[in-house]
């Protein structure tokens, strides 16, 4: 497929896991067409964007510069003081549930500056960029490209089901207008039998009365956003078939499945050492994986912006030791404490990591680990996961079934998926207010681990999956993936629109 030079603006929501796969969408299209990609945030995320792509660069042996990609980083201005939040405040890490609320009211801002460096983008070039890829939270892009003589395609960086479930949930709150049955409930735009419970719902989406800021907020910005030209969503075609029927016939938009948007390196069938990076906590992981057995890992994350509370933070030590089974968790301090700041022994049983070091059966990283290269290790054997849609598509492409424990967002709806759709996990619990039980955590540690029966068939299920994927996003000269082939889908039909739209005004 050839490509005349053509201009994209990318404007991811301001948080790192959205950034991250607006980062990875903008390389895959960049290097399949050689258009020039423009991705513009506020200043601190420009830094940030900088440094992993310096990172990311380092890593593979080739120059630490985003030119590599002919990336253009463009910094959106943005005053975080000006709407009440702390200085220097531009993503949503180590903020109140009040000051995220802030940060996503104080988003829809950005729309000037990003006016102002379309229209310079028009100035100089003399023609509007082919297209604005907007995130799904940026509904005001839709707006904002119609007026400036271009198309707006929003990209949902979570997968089919649960941005389905999410935008579903706040456009309708059906919890509020339908009588609940032993707590459950039914989603406009889901089949009957996928019914939802009340206790997937996050404290701040049971309050919601539509009346209060985050209905009206995910209202006023989703609605605009199911008027774009179309939607990109992070995920395959094989492994979300339902969700993408959902998503499809709920907002009828095309919707092209261009994912998942996770390194190349991972999904070769090479030794994990490919992945490696040269980051002292990288090499203690894999030094320490090393000197276990397949499948014999236990990975323990709740992503970069989570933390459990302190009795369930108690609770879990207590299971995962009496257990037996080897494990690795990134832990960071509870809820209520700086995540950033100094961890405390008191907050787990006494003596617990002094022994868990000394019997090898534990390795507790402090705040960061290599996630895809201790996913991807063979000693790994099962995940317990916040089921944040980056860390799902991260584990499921290794093959590492899951332990759910859903905390925030749309999580609660992907480990739902997980569990009734795919098979590949169960789950613990959900958010920061349940008890947890050392006895329950052994049980499911126990029964995901084990190499038959219930767990051997989630790590088969796993296993095809990770297949799955890897054919998804294959593009070589005998064999296209169905990604790949929406990929070219998505570009043809948006270069169509381009040249219906200068035949309409020419």
């Amino acid at each position: 497929m050839g490509f005349d030079r053509e201009h994209i603006v990318m404007l991811p929501m301001i948080a790192k896991g959205h950034l991250i796969p607006f980062l990875a969408l903008a390389k895959q299209m960049q290097q399949k067409t050689g258009f020039t990609i423009t991705i513009a945030t506020t200043p601190l995320n420009i830094q940030y964007l900088q440094a992993t792509i310096s990172s990311t660069s380092s890593s593979s042996n080739t120059q630490s510069h985003s030119n590599n990609f002919d990336i253009n980083l463009a910094e959106l201005p943005f005053c975080s003081s000006d709407f009440g939040l702390p200085p220097d405040t531009e993503n949503a890490e180590n903020l109140s549930l009040k000051q995220i609320g802030d940060l996503c009211a104080a988003t829809v801002n950005l729309e000037t500056p990003a006016r102002r460096l379309i229209l310079d983008i028009i100035e100089k070039e003399g023609r509007p960029p082919l297209c604005i890829i907007s995130d799904m939270f940026f509904g005001w892009a839709t707006n904002l490209a119609k007026s400036l003589g271009t198309e707006n395609v929003t990209f949902t960086t979570c997968g089919a089901y649960g941005s389905a479930a999410f935008m579903s949930i706040w456009l309708n709150l059906p919890h509020r207008s339908t009588a609940l049955c032993d707590g459950y409930f039914m989603l406009p735009g889901f089949p009957d039998q996928s019914r939802f419970h009340i206790s997937q719902l996050h404290h701040y989406l049971r309050a919601a009365n539509g009346t209060d800021f985050w209905p009206k907020f995910y209202q006023s910005q989703f609605s605009l956003s199911t008027k774009s030209f179309g939607w990109l969503c992070n995920t395959a075609e094989e492994i979300e078939p339902l969700g993408l029927e959902i998503l499809r016939h709920y907002f009828r938009l095309p919707v092209w499945s261009i994912g998942p948007l996770i390194p190349k390196d991972a999904l070769k069938n090479s030794s994990t050492s490919d992945l490696r990076v040269s980051r002292l906590p990288a090499e203690k992981c894999m030094e320490w994986l090393d000197s276990h057995g397949s499948d014999s890992v236990v990975y323990i994350s709740f992503g970069s912006q989570n933390t459990i509370s302190e009795t369930q933070m108690m609770g879990l030590a207590i299971g995962l030791e009496e257990s037996g089974r080897a494990f690795i968790w990134v832990i960071r301090p509870p809820v209520g404490y700086d995540m950033k700041g100094e961890f405390r022994a008191e907050w787990l049983p006494p003596g617990f990591e002094d022994r868990m070091c000394k019997s090898k059966q534990g390795l507790l990283v402090h705040n960061w680990a290599p996630q895809l290269e201790i996913l991807s290790h063979k000693s790994t054997g099962a995940f317990v996961s916040h089921c944040g849609w980056n860390s799902v598509l991260e584990s499921l492409s290794q093959g590492v079934p899951i332990i759910g424990w859903p905390l925030a967002a749309e999580q609660a709806f992907n480990s739902k998926m997980l569990v009734e759709e795919m098979g590949v996990s169960v789950e613990l619990t959900r958010g920061v207010q349940s008890v947890i039980v050392g006895k329950e955590v052994k049980r499911l540690i126990d029964l995901v681990m084990e190499k038959s029966g219930e767990g051997g068939e989630m790590r088969k299920k796993a296993g095809a999956i990770k297949v799955q994927i890897r054919t998804a996003i294959r593009e070589e000269a005998e064999f296209k993936g169905f990604s790949a082939k929406a990929m070219d889908d998505f570009l043809e039909t948006i270069l169509s629109a381009r040249q219906e739209h200068k035949s309409i005004i020419g």
